[in-house]
């Protein structure tokens, strides 16, 4: 039985490991950023754009598709001018948007074909004039696909 040595607490963990410390801070900054764009924007917006980097007096945007690229380019001017009045987004100069569709990953959803049993004869037939011992048992494991009834 191995003994592990006891968990360190989230604090501890942040105060020793400073590369850890910048990321958490970096990403406790954009969580902010995230929450003042949203106050400004149409409740319909919110979902689709999200902060991505505030830099140099430019501000990165990213949505979801064209369409709501399109919403904000029209809104830009007016997003501006409100986030300019914030403390965070002194010297913001420009709001730049860009698309960036959500990373859904769609299964394979592959089609299981049928043989009939003519078919799956057919290449039993085929299978018995074949030399090759791989291609005549491919052709014998297609023909066992086939559809019983």
């Amino acid at each position: 039985m191995s003994l592990r040595p006891p968990a360190k607490t989230p604090k501890a963990l942040l105060q020793d490991n400073k590369s850890l410390h910048a990321l958490f801070s970096a990403a406790q900054r954009l969580s902010k950023l995230q929450a003042l764009v949203e106050a400004q924007l149409e409740p319909a917006a919110r979902e689709h754009c999200k902060v991505a980097s505030w830099h140099k007096g430019c501000l990165l945007l990213l949505t979801s598709n064209g369409h709501w690229a399109t919403r904000l380019h029209y809104q830009q001017r007016r997003l501006q001018r409100l986030l300019q009045v914030l403390p965070e987004f002194t010297g913001l100069q420009k709001i730049q948007v860009k698309v960036r569709p959500p990373n859904t990953q769609v299964a394979y959803q592959g089609s299981k074909v049928t043989l009939s049993e003519s078919a799956a004869e057919s290449l039993n037939c085929a299978a018995e004039g074949i030399e090759d011992s791989k291609l005549r048992a491919a052709l014998e494991r297609l023909a066992r696909n086939a559809k019983h009834d």
